[in-house]
């Protein structure tokens, strides 16, 4: 076989983007997005092949070796298409259109996202992986093509009329809104709906496959502090020990891959993305703070180790996702034999650490062996062996640390390195949450780095956010995600830090999100800017994925704003906004669980506590302290240091001073404040009963 030197590169091979490099030396002509391959399709009257995936997607990685570094569907696709990559992760606009389109045509959707579109960018044809040829039940790649191709020379009209009906149809409904009213029952029939879905015995909700969408777990815990439902707890507490406890969970080198594909949480899909060790880190901390259990403050610590060790730029940002395969096969890097173990730990620690983590001869997963705490009480183990529980921890932790360092010599898996605003803005409020909470001065270094990064390296000479940086390149005008994530990372930082500069780069942020992508006519907020590449639609995303989408978050991060600095233009916005949305997210409220954080924040009584005094007066400190203790999801705390300029751009604490030249505190809840407080344990029984 040839090497890559000795193959001729196309077009991808200028691009920055670790998946389009991909595939730079496959025999298929591929174009980027761009006018280049629009006006040679539009020249040579031939149809576009579009296919749409990421560099960490297994099912791309099997379609590239069976179809696209193919000599036979090479030529056909050079000779009767014009073909185009694109990164899903740095065109999510393109994506997001496409996949509506894949879902309305076939019911179903995924990567690698086949499209077969006209040089106008209306598509005829939708699909996901095909096979070069038929089997398991579907068609191949080349009887797809020479259909269409035949279809196209032949039967134009047929082609018109298809794509006539799907433009005319889809275009409308991706902008559309649903108005509704937002009432507190949307909760009641939420949690109904969790629970129905709910599985008792393993957590997460509905069948395999199973997606940690943390999301869903941070709303519960709210609503459960919010409204004193037990079963809201339950869940959340059910999902995250039974996925740290299990193979979705990397118990050698820390982080969550994507999903699981059993019941269980045994066997991940082996990628691991920023995104959901984001979220899932910010969940963490949210069930240690809702029941002091160490357990979860130790898997969000684990997180941001793995993120701070293996995803994080030398200048700051963090990369996007390490690759399910390496060597060739799906999960490689990550499975062991009892011999590896043995040959690493010795036999009897070897041993011990097999039986703790389900190291078997048979294996759980292609004869070989996921770790994983699934069916193992330490407890138990280490009454078996004699030895006191501590005892236990210590030798596990001494085995993983060994297993760690030989893992380490293997052929890791690949790293997409790029550096995305969006997950960027998740990780940032992240590690924002885990420095307040875990009191970890490390995690706010790291945060603040990586807003420097985006601040140096995302933006362009206009000031303009950017969506993706590569090899000394930012490129794409930001999109609705990067501008509502990065607010959200701020406005955490803000929070746990209480530097004014990151409340004033949120509400500039919020300003900028207004302006390019609000819907002035029907509410609501675009994926991409007024000022972006106008596609054949302009859609809307209220539903939460993955990741939660833009207009939940931004709804959540403009009521936050409005608490922190009285702008009620933001708060108008952020009710308008979910208004608009209300008929869909009163339909199905648990698929969208991020505005329903939003609606917390309307309808749930919010508490604003402003502590006016020097930052550095101890006790200034310790009025701050108090403020943090337990789990206050709806209580927002601002320190007002008079040198600092904070009233300036927040009205809400412009009138909050020192009485007296005492550090005071103001407890306001309902638009309402209570008289000022500049006594300690004053304070600290107000405060008290206010929690209760």
């Amino acid at each position: 076989m040839e090497s890559k030197d000795e193959r001729k590169p196309n077009r991808l091979r200028n691009e920055k983007s670790p998946y389009l490099l991909q595939h730079a030396y496959n025999p298929v002509d591929w174009y980027p997005w761009g006018e280049e391959a629009f006006n040679k399709a539009k020249q040579e009257d031939k149809p576009i092949f579009l296919s749409i995936g990421y560099s960490t997607c297994h099912w791309c990685h099997v379609m590239e070796r069976e179809s696209f570094e193919d000599e036979e569907v090479a030529a056909l696709l050079n000779e009767k298409f014009v073909a185009i990559k694109v990164d899903r992760e740095e065109r999510p606009d393109v994506d997001h259109i496409y996949m509506t389109v894949c879902q309305a045509m076939t019911g179903q959707g995924g990567w690698p996202l086949t499209i077969v579109m006209t040089p106008e960018k209306k598509p005829f044809f939708a699909g996901t992986y095909f096979p070069k040829s038929a089997k398991w039940g579907r068609p191949g790649v080349m009887d797809i093509l020479r259909q269409l191709s035949e279809i196209w020379e032949n039967d134009r009209g047929r082609i018109d009329r298809s794509v006539d009906h799907i433009y005319n149809t889809l275009a409308p409904q991706m902008a559309r809104t649903d108005p509704g009213t937002l009432s507190r029952e949307t909760f009641v029939e939420a949690l109904e709906l969790y629970k129905r879905q709910f599985d008792d015995v393993y957590g997460g909700f509905g069948d395999a496959p199973k997606f940690p969408t943390p999301h869903n777990l941070i709303f519960l815990l709210r609503h459960a502090q919010a409204a004193g439902e037990a079963d809201a707890l339950h869940m959340a507490e059910t999902t995250l020990e039974c996925m740290r406890r299990g193979g979705i969970y990397d118990h050698v080198g820390f982080g969550f891959a994507r999903y699981s594909v059993d019941r269980e949480w045994l066997v991940p899909h082996f990628e691991k993305m920023l995104y959901d060790n984001a979220l899932l880190a910010y969940a963490y901390l949210e069930a240690y703070q809702a029941t002091g259990k160490h357990d979860y403050a130790r898997v969000a610590r684990d997180i941001f180790t793995y993120v701070l060790r293996d995803m994080t730029d030398p200048d700051g940002g963090f990369y996007s996702a390490e690759d399910a395969d390496s060597e060739g096969e799906e999960g490689k890097f990550y499975i062991w034999t009892p011999w590896e173990i043995r040959d690493v730990l010795g036999d009897e620690l070897g041993q011990l650490y097999c039986d703790a983590y389900d190291i078997t001869e048979s294996g759980n997963f292609e004869g070989r062996s996921i770790p994983n705490l699934i069916r193992t009480d330490l407890d138990s183990l280490a009454r078996r062996r004699g030895m006191a529980a501590e005892e236990l921890t210590r030798l596990l932790e001494q085995a993983r640390q060994k297993l760690f360092a030989r893992r380490e010599q293997r052929v890791h898996p690949g790293k997409d390195d790029k550096i995305l605003t969006s997950w960027n803005g998740l990780m940032i409020a992240a590690l924002a949450k885990g420095g307040l909470v875990l009191e970890e001065p490390e995690y706010l270094r790291a945060a603040e780095r990586a807003v420097g990064f985006i601040e140096s390296r995302l933006r362009d000479a206009n000031g303009r956010l950017l969506a993706r940086y590569r090899d000394g390149e930012a490129a794409y005008l930001g999109y609705v995600d990067d501008y509502a994530f990065l607010i959200w990372g701020l406005t955490e930082l803000f929070e746990a830090g209480q530097d004014p500069r990151h409340l004033q780069r949120a509400l500039k942020l919020a300003d900028d999100l207004l302006r390019l992508f609000w819907d002035e006519q029907n509410g609501g907020l675009f994926f991409y800017g007024s000022d972006g590449e106008q596609l054949i639609a302009r859609p809307k995303e209220i539903y939460d994925g993955a990741t939660p989408s833009g207009n939940g978050v931004a709804a959540y991060t403009f009521l936050r704003l409005f608490y922190l600095t009285g702008r009620s233009d933001l708060r108008d916005k952020a009710e308008r906004l979910l208004t608009s949305f209300a008929g869909s997210i009163n339909h199905y409220p648990i698929g969208y669980s991020f505005s329903l954080l939003a609606m917390q924040q309307l309808l749930h009584p919010v508490r604003q506590v402003v502590i006016a005094g020097p930052r550095g007066d101890e006790r200034t400190q310790a009025f701050f302290k108090e403020t943090r203790r337990g789990y206050a999801p709806f209580t927002l705390t601002v320190l007002h240091d008079p040198t600092e300029g904070l009233g300036g751009i927040a009205e809400a604490v412009r009138d909050k001073q020192m009485q007296g030249g005492e550090v005071t505190a103001y407890i306001c809840e309902n638009f309402a404040c209570r008289a000022p407080l500049t006594d300690w344990e004053q304070f600290r029984a107000e405060l008290e009963q206010t929690r209760a």
